[in-house]
């Protein structure tokens, strides 16, 4: 399924991929496999297209679902590049994770840190979070879907000399504790399971190594029957039918935006963990009974991007906070900053020094 996916992708693309001399090193390989060839590395049998080396391996009728939609989103550059939406997005970034590219524990990784991040989607978010220091790093950007062929195109655009893999995050074949820096932002819940994604790539980084993620956060009963509702539906449509079928939400997440109209809860609904105070109408609708993603300097397209984004994956676990602090503990990292929203959970760990 992902050879045939690839081989689409690929003869769309005006060039492909090179790789890096440095990704033989970090995959054990002898040298860089040439284009069409297949290679087997820690037991992964893998084959080089389109400049990519892809996972031949089978994977689970949820995650090849999850693989297409991703695929589909990030294929759609148009809804994610506008200079202000970057802007917006690396303002989150650094909100939630601080200002990593100028971080004073960069330097603890040296000249060259091999960062990777997993669940690359198009790079947008290790391209806007780490910033300039990816120059002369040794970036790894994997994903489990065609994304890679877009975060490789936007990398290259940038001049960056950078690897990448098409795999499953659980079975990346590279070397245990070799890793300086793993970025996964909001993709574990994307897997099988985000627990077993998260120690299988907690795995991978040195001791001293720091793991930056995100994940989403339970919500309340009616918002969380109503996402799965959504989900289940989109099952059967093409990533293209599941886009519209999402616009209309999109739609009417906008007009309540664009009404700006502020309610009073006057107490707390605690059978729906719906908390008392003032709230913005839209706001309201989007924790408690749907997503449906506003910002006034948005486009229609860029806004279902969101959405479809969260209802369109079949894997799209949620998490407390409770749970993520005891994965870290289990794997052995210190947390070192943690912010807990409606949304989700965001997470720096550093794995202790055996």
């Amino acid at each position: 399924m992902q050879e045939e996916q690839a081989d689409r992708v690929t003869s769309r693309l005006t060039s492909t991929a090179t790789q890096p001399p440095w990704l033989k090193d970090v995959l054990s390989l002898s040298s860089v496999p040439s284009e069409g060839e297949t290679i087997v590395a820690r037991g992964l049998q893998m084959i080089m297209r389109g400049g990519i080396l892809r996972s031949k391996s089978v994977v689970s009728e949820a995650q090849g679902q999850t693989e297409k939609a991703f695929g589909f989103k990030w294929h759609q550059r148009e809804t994610f590049e506008r200079d202000g939406l970057l802007a917006n997005v690396r303002a989150w970034l650094i909100e939630r994770y601080g200002d990593i590219a100028n971080a004073d524990w960069m330097k603890d990784y040296g000249e060259h840190p091999l960062i990777l991040d997993a669940g690359c989607g198009a790079a947008m978010s290790a391209l806007e979070l780490f910033g300039g220091s990816l120059e002369r790093a040794r970036y790894l950007g994997a994903d489990i879907s065609t994304a890679v062929d877009v975060a490789a195109s936007r990398c290259a655009e940038r001049g960056l000399s950078a690897g990448f893999l098409q795999a499953d995050l659980s079975q990346l074949p590279i070397s245990p504790s070799s890793v300086d820096i793993i970025l996964s932002e909001g993709v574990l819940h994307h897997t099988d399971s985000t627990e077993r994604a998260f120690h299988a790539l907690a795995e991978l980084l040195k001791p001293g190594g720091r793991f930056l993620f995100y994940v989403y956060r339970k919500k309340g009963p009616v918002r969380e029957f109503t996402d799965d509702y959504i989900r289940e539906l989109l099952q059967a449509m093409t990533p293209e039918q599941a886009w519209n079928a999402v616009m209309p939400l999109t739609k009417l997440g906008k007009l309540l935006g664009d009404l700006n109209v502020e309610i009073e809860i006057p107490e707390p609904i605690d059978l729906l963990k719906i908390p008392a105070g003032k709230i913005n109408l839209q706001r309201f609708f989007y924790w408690n009974v749907f997503k449906a993603f506003y910002r006034p300097d948005m486009t229609l397209d860029e806004m279902n991007h969101i959405n479809f984004d969260w209802y369109a994956p079949r894997n799209a676990h949620r998490q407390t906070i409770e749970e993520v602090r005891g994965w870290c503990a289990k794997a052995g990292f210190t947390i070192e900053r943690e912010r807990v929203e409606e949304a989700g959970i965001t997470i720096i760990a550093k794995k202790k020094s055996s």
